[in-house]
């Protein structure tokens, strides 16, 4: 009983782990995408910050999903802050980036029509 308590417990981890990790990848991914200008006119901190910042994010989400010795001591406290950054920059500097300007298009890509 003891042993399935302990595994449902661990796949609950992972799962919210991965779940967070979504989360820290699409803010890494939607910072990467958009200019550094539309930064500076949402009066947000630079792009740079923000890459560093959600990079970070991504990386302490990643060991702590991957199998292994995680971050002992600070494992709970970084992925907590990992999270928090991630969605600060989701709720926050996204919206005011993306009224700035769409990030730009990829070559080949057209809007419909002939």
């Amino acid at each position: 009983m003891i042993n399935l308590v302990f595994t449902l417990q661990s796949l609950l981890a992972w799962g919210l782990g991965a779940l967070a990790l979504g989360v820290e990848l699409w803010a890494l991914i939607d910072a990467v995408r958009h200019r550094a200008a539309a930064f500076v006119a949402a009066g947000k901190t630079s792009k740079p910050l923000w890459l560093a910042l959600t990079g970070v994010a991504t990386a302490i989400g990643l060991v702590w999903v991957l199998p292994g010795p995680g971050l002992p001591g600070l494992g709970g406290i970084a992925s907590i802050a990992a999270v928090v950054v991630a969605i600060v920059y989701l709720v926050d500097v996204r919206p005011a980036v993306r009224g700035h300007g769409r990030p730009p298009r990829q070559r080949g890509s057209h809007t419909g029509g002939w």
